[in-house]
């Protein structure tokens, strides 16, 4: 039996894999979805701003070894695949595959704030400004990304600030990214485009893409959908 381990990105909790996780289980697998550190339902665990890029990488990690799970497949959806690719490598002969969901993915030394480029120094600024955590999205901002007022008003209700710290510690790998199975979800109405990074990993082997016609949280535009293609990773 496959055991998916699923974990969003920034400001969400396990809660945004509530469909996904029914589906998985009704096709018989097991389905653990995470919150990480500092989020959700796990805010105030531990000073919150103290969360750096490693506790989320050892969330992730521990939960595997605690439950004992095997046949692991690990989901990481948009920051998430940066914590979520550095455990993947981690937890060693229990990985089956992982799946990156329209996410960020690590490179070893970088943060995710690297990869905003030239707008690396507005998001430095604004976690700054919000005494150290990067705050949630506006209803505005979610538009055009295929969800419906009433799956919009959801995420926002339930999205909570996201420790700056992990956004800007670097990562850790001891190996080429393109060693591990992988396979990469692209939800073209975000952005039809591979990022540089991304493309360039799938010259590996052992990678393979998939492509998504909704935004950029497939987990309640199309639950379905999205589990169906975790089942045929």
């Amino acid at each position: 039996m496959t055991q998916y381990v699923l974990v969003a990105g920034a400001w969400l909790g396990s809660w945004a894999w509530d469909e996904v996780v029914a589906e998985l289980r009704a096709a018989g697998h097991g389905a653990h979805a995470l919150t990480l550190s500092g989020l959700a339902d796990r805010r105030g665990e531990r000073p919150d701003t103290a969360v750096d890029q490693e506790t989320h990488v050892q969330d992730i990690v521990g939960a595997v070894e605690r439950h004992d799970l095997r046949e692991v497949v690990l989901v990481g959806h948009s920051y998430s695949g940066i914590p979520v690719g550095q455990a993947a490598e981690r937890i060693g002969d229990r990985l089956t595959r992982v799946v990156f969901v329209d996410s960020n993915v690590p490179t070893d030394g970088e943060s995710f704030v690297s990869s905003w480029a030239e707008r690396a120094a507005e998001l430095k600024a604004s976690i700054d400004g919000n005494g150290g955590f990067w705050m949630p999205l506006t209803a505005e901002e979610y538009e055009g990304q295929g969800l419906t007022d009433e799956q919009i008003a959801r995420i926002v209700a339930g999205s909570t600030p996201h420790p700056g710290a992990t956004l800007t510690g670097p990562a850790r790998l001891e190996r080429p990214l393109g060693d591990l199975p992988a396979t990469y979800i692209k939800c073209l109405l975000d952005w039809p485009e591979l990022s540089p990074d991304v493309a360039a990993l799938m010259k590996s082997d052992t990678w393979r893409l998939v492509e998504m016609d909704t935004g950029h949280w497939p987990m309640f535009s199309q639950p379905r959908e999205l589990a169906r293609i975790l089942l045929d990773s």
